[in-house]
């Protein structure tokens, strides 16, 4: 099992610092939030910053993949707006931009894909026209992946317009690709009642490029620390390996940067203990 972490953990470190402490604990995988100061497509010096991390990763032997939901990075007043269901056009089409900019630097680094979400509907249009939005928008970011060679990990996630896996089936009755996969958050199917997990994972393993992981509580959306929610593990990892999953499971802590390497100790710790009794 690869385990890695997110640098949403990490905000308050450099990026390069960030994957040479996630190294030095133990992680093999880094899932790189792009941010102000990280590969921010608004930095004129991102293709030399990528470069380092490219460098850093290759030489530390890590595997990576890159994470789009940084909260104020296209709008500094509104968290992860704008979205590929935003009422203006001119707005998606910005929301668009910036995933063709996660692929490129996905595609520079090497990494096992792009992870994606919908975004909160927040105009009350009829639901047609909504989907509508979500699939000219995704169509569009799942075209230039596939130009480019990337997996895209479309995530459901609690309160946008895709929040579940039932969600998910219908988006895939409306639209496929072949760079269309999944990121799945184990935490989410928990919160959501998408139980048991396992059988969530075994259902749609073969679609799943990118993991995420964390402790959570029953119908509250917030990422907690492992032992600090209700989810059973051993059951979620031994479901995990049983499908042969290659990629990265991705720790996923972005309200703990304010503790940041010891947390990332904490989570490396209890996901080996559990590890160890497969």
């Amino acid at each position: 099992m690869i385990l890695g972490y997110n640098t949403n953990g990490l905000a308050h470190h450099d990026l390069v610092q960030a994957i040479h402490l996630l190294a030095k604990i133990g992680y093999e995988s880094v899932a790189i939030t792009i941010d102000h100061g990280a590969l921010s497509p608004f930095d004129d010096r991102w293709r030399r910053q990528a470069m380092q991390v490219k460098a850093t990763l290759d030489g530390l032997g890590m595997r990576s993949v890159i994470e789009t939901g940084a909260r104020y990075l296209l709008d500094p007043c509104q968290k992860h707006e704008p979205t590929l269901v935003s009422a203006d056009r001119q707005e998606r089409k910005r929301r668009i931009a910036f995933y063709r900019h996660a692929i490129d630097v996905a595609r520079l680094l090497g990494s096992d894909c792009v992870s994606i979400w919908s975004g909160v509907l927040h105009d009350t249009v009829n639901e047609d026209l909504a989907w509508d939005r979500l699939v000219s928008g995704l169509g569009d970011v799942c075209n230039y992946a596939v130009e480019n060679g990337m997996a895209i990990g479309f995530e459901p996630e609690p309160g946008m317009f895709i929040d579940s896996m039932d969600r998910l089936g219908q988006l895939l009755n409306r639209m496929d690709s072949p760079s269309l996969q999944l990121t799945l958050d184990i935490g989410h199917l928990h919160c959501q009642g998408e139980t048991p997990i396992g059988d969530q994972i075994r259902r749609w393993g073969p679609r799943i490029v990118n993991l995420h992981v964390e402790d959570m509580c029953a119908g509250v959306h917030e990422h907690r620390m492992f032992g600090e929610g209700e989810i059973a593990f051993h059951p979620v990892l031994a479901a995990i390996q049983e499908i042969n999953y290659r990629g990265g499971v991705h720790v996923e802590l972005s309200r703990h940067s304010h503790d940041g390497p010891v947390a990332a100790r904490k989570a490396w710790d209890f996901l080996q203990r559990i590890s160890s009794r497969l």
